[in-house]
C-alpha cells in the first residue's frame, strides 16, 4: 500500500500479494529499515567493472534495468539516476569484498537510499526460487525482487578505522599464507638432490622477505589500532583471553571491528557461520549436524588458533573440549564448539567490558 495523503490501495504482483507499504513524502529518510517503507527497490549486480542495475516502482510491472561502471563518477550516476525513480529507493546487494564496499558507502551516504548488503549464498538461493537463468541483469533483477519481498535489513557502515584494520589484517593473513608455501617449496626442495644451490637461496630469500613485511605490517596496524581508543579498548580485552596473542587479536578485532553495534549473540555466531545445522525428518532422515559455513571465513579461521591454544592451556575450555569427546564428539566437532564459545566470551567482555573469566563461560563445569 501506497499512502500519499489520500486512500490507500493494495497492490497485486504476478507473483503474489506484495506486503502493504506506508510511505510519507514529509518525513526525513532514516537508515534504520523498520522506521522506512519505500515504494522503490532496487537490486545491483556487482562486478569488478560494472553494475548491473534492475529498479522495480510500486505499482509498475516489469523492471527498468541500467548498466554504470563501478568507479567514483559510476556511483554518481547511479545515485542520481535512482532518485530519479523515486525520493525513497531501497537497494539490495551481494557482498562481493572491495568490488561491493566502494559503492556501499557511495550508496549509505546518499539522502534517500537505504541499502543492504546480503550474504551472496541467501541471495543465490532466492534467485533459484525466480528463474532458472544467470546473467548479470537476471541478478540483479532477483536482487530488486528481494528488496520488495523480504525482510529489509539496513547495513550499517562500519568506522573508518575498522574497515582499514579489516583491509590490513586481511592482507596479513594472506602474506602469511604465502610465507607458508614458500615453506613448503623450499622444503621440497631441499629434498631433492636435483635442486640447484641458486634455487635454494632464491626460495630462502624470498622467504625472509615475506617475512619481514608481515612483522612490518603487523607493527602498522598494532600502531592503528592504537589511534582508535575504542579499538585499543578492544584489543586489550582480547589480548586477556588466553590462546588470544597480539597476531590472533588483529585478526580477530579486523574481522569484528566493522559489526553492526546492534546484533546478538546469535548474529554474530551466524555471521562466522558457526552455527550448527541440523537434518531431521521424520524417522529416515537423520544426519549428523555441521556448520554452516555461510559466513566470514576470515572470521572462522582467525578463531581456530586461540580456540586450539585455549582447549589446551585455559582449564575451563579445556574442560568443556574434554567432556564434548566423552559426548562421542570427535576432536575437530569439540574444537569448533570451544571457537563458538570463544565467540560468545568476546561478545560479553566488548558489551559488559569486564575482563574474560571462564569461570562465567561455562559456570558447571569442573576444571582439573
Amino acid at each position: 500500500m501506497f499512502k500519499v495523503g489520500g486512500k490507500s490501495k493494495s497492490v497485486l504482483s504476478g507473483r503474489g500479494t506484495v506486503p502493504k507499504l506506508r510511505v510519507t513524502r514529509r518525513r526525513a529518510m532514516s537508515k534504520v529499515s523498520e522506521a522506512v517503507r519505500s515504494a522503490v527497490f532496487a537490486g545491483i549486480d556487482v562486478s569488478a567493472a560494472t553494475l548491473a542495475v534492475a529498479v522495480q516502482q510500486e505499482g509498475r510491472d516489469g523492471f527498468r534495468q541500467k548498466e554504470f561502471a563501478n568507479s567514483g563518477s559510476g556511483h554518481t550516476q547511479l545515485i542520481a539516476w535512482l532518485l530519479q525513480c523515486g525520493d525513497r529507493v531501497r537497494v539490495s546487494l551481494e557482498a562481493t569484498g572491495t568490488y561491493s564496499l566502494d559503492v556501499a558507502l557511495a550508496l549509505d551516504e546518499a539522502e534517500g537510499i537505504e541499502v543492504a548488503v546480503l550474504n551472496p549464498k541467501t541471495v543465490n538461493r532466492f534467485a533459484q526460487t525466480l528463474r532458472r537463468s544467470k546473467t548479470d541483469a537476471a541478478d540483479a533483477a532477483a536482487l530488486a525482487e528481494y528488496s520488495r519481498r523480504m525482510e529489509f535489513v539496513a547495513w550499517q557502515r562500519p568506522s573508518r578505522s575498522g574497515l582499514e584494520l579489516r583491509t590490513l589484517s586481511r592482507h596479513i593473513q594472506t602474506l602469511t599464507e604465502d610465507h607458508t608455501r614458500w615453506g613448503n617449496r623450499l622444503h621440497a626442495a631441499q629434498a631433492s638432490r636435483t635442486t640447484p644451490r641458486c634455487v635454494l637461496d632464491d626460495l630462502k630469500r624470498g622467504r625472509a622477505a615475506i617475512a619481514k613485511r608481515i612483522l612490518k605490517l603487523r607493527k602498522q596496524a598494532v600502531a592503528r589500532v592504537a589511534e582508535d581508543k575504542d579499538l585499543a579498548r578492544r584489543f586489550q580485552q582480547l589480548n586477556g583471553i588466553k590462546g588470544i596473542g597480539e597476531t590472533s587479536a588483529v585478526q580477530l578485532l579486523g574481522e569484528l571491528a566493522g559489526l553492526d553495534p546492534e546484533m546478538t549473540v546469535r548474529q554474530w555466531v551466524a555471521h562466522s557461520g558457526l552455527d550448527p545445522v541440523h537434518q531431521v525428518s521424520g524417522s529416515s532422515v537423520r544426519k549428523q549436524s555441521r556448520i554452516s559455513r555461510h559466513g566470514n571465513r576470515h572470521l572462522r579461521r582467525a578463531l581456530y588458533i586461540p580456540a586450539l591454544v585455549g582447549a589446551r592451556h585455559d582449564p575451563h575450555m579445556r574442560a568443556f573440549y574434554e567432556l564434548l569427546q566423552t559426548r562421542h564428539k570427535t576432536k575437530l566437532q569439540a574444537l569448533i564448539a570451544v571457537a563458538r564459545k570463544l565467540l560468545h566470551a568476546i561478545f560479553g567482555i566488548f558489551k559488559t567490558g569486564t575482563p574474560y573469566d571462564g569461570a562465567k563461560l561455562f559456570p558447571v563445569l569442573k576444571t582439573a
